[in-house]
């Protein structure tokens, strides 16, 4: 079996952080919610195990990845709640964590409850079939994943709906307009032009500045969302079943 790379950790933000023990990285991620280094930080750390859990229990590659992905958004939102952390080396096998996960015994270290929450994602997630499943980890890495879909989802409703259509599914402003004045709101081309424009400036102001640096390079940290190429907004943007299930929301 072969874990994927991810280029992510050989940035030079990400491998500034690798002589940071868990209990720092987690100190630090939560001091720093408007950061996503962090995260990304423990992700690289600990990828490989998660994987190895996942794909030998996942029937397909891509479910695999799925929910690799589904896993990590897990960890991400699970995160913040972590009050506890022992830090000593673990020499035991990461199967045998994921079976005690599901004795119920408690972990005594970022590790173990890493490889708790996958065993749970394992046992409890709901993988749709392999032709249903369009993410791709080569097009959206999971911390890159979970934070556009964060920022995405701070942004108001309608500003979002124009963004996805816009960026993703390649509408014209007319015909974007037309389908929001169906819905409801009336608003004309003009005017998605201009709220377009201010949806980049929100979603440029809610995703982490060291994200955009890290995915998107040095030079993405410092010009305006507005004025990035169409081919680096589509890198934001292109994230595989994240877009479906955005796009499918209520306007309000």
């Amino acid at each position: 079996m072969q874990i994927p790379n991810f280029p992510e950790c050989d940035h030079e933000i990400v491998q500034s952080l690798f002589h940071l023990n868990d209990q720092e990285l987690v100190s630090l991620f939560k001091r720093h919610p408007g950061s996503g280094r962090y995260f990304t930080a423990i992700f690289c750390r600990y990828s490989p195990i998660v994987y190895s859990l996942i794909r030998h229990s996942a029937r397909s590659p891509v479910q695999a990845d799925y929910l690799f992905a589904l896993t990590w958004r897990h960890i991400l939102h699970e995160l913040g709640g972590l009050d506890w952390l022992d830090v000593a080396p673990e020499p035991q096998d990461p199967e045998n964590h994921a079976k005690q996960a599901t004795e119920g015994q408690r972990p005594a270290s970022l590790q173990s409850w890493i490889i708790n929450v996958t065993a749970l994602c394992i046992n409890q997630a709901a993988i749709p079939d392999v032709e249903s499943i369009h993410y791709s980890i080569q097009e959206a890495s999971p911390p890159f994943w979970c934070y556009v879909e964060q920022a995405l989802d701070q942004l108001p409703p309608v500003e979002r709906l124009i963004v996805l259509m816009s960026r993703t599914f390649r509408w014209s402003e007319t015909r974007i307009a037309a389908y929001l004045q169906a819905e409801g709101e009336q608003i004309s081309p003009a005017e998605v032009r201009e709220r377009l424009q201010v949806a980049y400036r929100n979603l440029e102001a809610v995703l982490p500045q060291d994200i955009r640096a890290i995915y998107l390079g040095e030079w993405a940290e410092l010009q305006p969302m507005a004025d990035l190429s169409d081919d680096s907004l589509d890198s934001l943007l292109a994230v595989p079943d994240l877009m479906t299930a955005t796009s499918d929301r209520e306007l309000s």
